[in-house]
């Protein structure tokens, strides 16, 4: 069998034989399927292929190149950071990463959002900021504005990666998992180099990581919490995988190690949209209670990330003071706030 396969049909026979595709295979498949130039047959064969046999590291980086190279990028500052996951675990927590996310603004920490609506749940990231009043359709340079002025900004995938539209319906259709629920959190718009990336499954921690590495990314935290959930949860245990100078180690971290109390998953459990987005209101206006920890823990895992913080205690610390000094509140506020302007007016002082 060839080792430079370019031909789609090739690139499927390969698949079908159990044979690993390289990373330049891999991208190369994913760029006739992103281009329109394959059949939905075609597609459909070759991602159950890679999802009966497994996907590779060098075919899920390989993938995520061709989805880069298409998307619409925006720009980022230094040390900005993603906490978008896999989705995928169907717990219907409430939006524990978008809250986060706003909390780790609320500590400067520059965070550009990637989302996208529910898939697999009753509110998705882009669900709960509609809800709060964020326009997730706004001008791409109120889009961009926001990141600067507001330190945090939404990236709505389907209009970064519009090239997915030729895959759609073959996902659709086939109505299982495919790699593109790994690719999502790999296809920052913003290029970002540091990310808190939850998976739903334990055995894509070092998987993930291996990408981000091969990607360019300078540190990560990709986590699973016991029992199923993408995200790191106060419920049990949870996973991680550490991208840091270059090298990748694991290890596993309690709600105890951050100075948390345990809770249970009924206590994390959310709603639809609205009642996820009165619940993050209630949060950034200092309720405490589960959610509550389980966003702090959370932070505390990005400032690691960021590097604004040695500990997850620390980082509790520092996102506890955000949230309760009022600045993660006014983060969002000011996110609603520019989201929301009409399109071409100016910065406002």
């Amino acid at each position: 069998m060839p080792g430079d396969l370019t031909d789609m049909k090739a690139l499927i026979a390969a698949a079908a034989t159990g044979r690993s595709l390289s990373e330049a295979e891999a991208e190369r498949a994913f760029d006739i399927m992103m281009s329109g130039d394959a059949t939905p047959a075609q597609m459909g064969g070759l991602l159950m292929a890679l999802r009966v046999r497994g996907e590779t590291v060098e075919e899920i980086t390989g993938a995520a190149r061709s989805m880069r190279a298409r998307m619409l990028k925006l720009e980022a500052p230094d040390g900005a950071l993603d906490t978008c996951g896999t989705g995928g675990d169907a717990k219907g927590t409430f939006n524990i990463s978008t809250a986060a996310a706003l909390v780790l603004a609320g500590c400067g920490v520059p965070v550009a959002k990637h989302g996208n609506r529910a898939l697999s749940s009753k509110s998705g990231a882009a669900d709960v900021l509609t809800a709060l009043g964020v326009n997730i359709d706004a001008d791409m340079n109120l889009v961009q504005t926001a990141l600067t002025e507001a330190g945090i900004t939404f990236l709505m995938a389907p209009r970064h990666h519009s090239a997915t539209r030729h895959v759609g319906p073959a996902r659709v259709e086939l109505g299982t998992r495919t790699i593109f629920n790994l690719l999502g959190p790999l296809s920052n718009p913003c290029l970002v180099k540091r990310q808190l990336l939850g998976v739903f499954d334990r055995r894509w921690l070092e998987p993930m990581a291996q990408s981000l590495l091969e990607l360019g990314h300078d540190k990560a935290w990709v986590v699973h919490g016991d029992g199923g959930f993408d995200e790191m949860t106060t419920t049990g245990m949870s996973f991680v995988a550490e991208l840091k100078n270059g090298s990748i180690s694991t290890f596993e971290v309690t709600p105890e190690d951050a100075g948390l109390p345990r809770a249970t998953f009924e206590d994390i459990r959310g709603g639809d949209a609205s009642v996820n987005a009165q619940a993050i209101l209630a949060l950034l206006d200092g309720q405490p209670g589960p959610f509550r920890d389980t966003v702090l823990l959370t932070v505390a895992g990005g400032l690691i990330v960021a590097d604004r913080s040695e500990t997850l205690r620390e980082g509790v610390a520092i996102a506890s003071e955000a949230i309760d000094g009022g600045a993660a509140r006014k983060v969002l506020g000011k996110l609603i706030e520019i989201t929301n302007r009409p399109t071409g007016e100016p910065a406002r002082p």
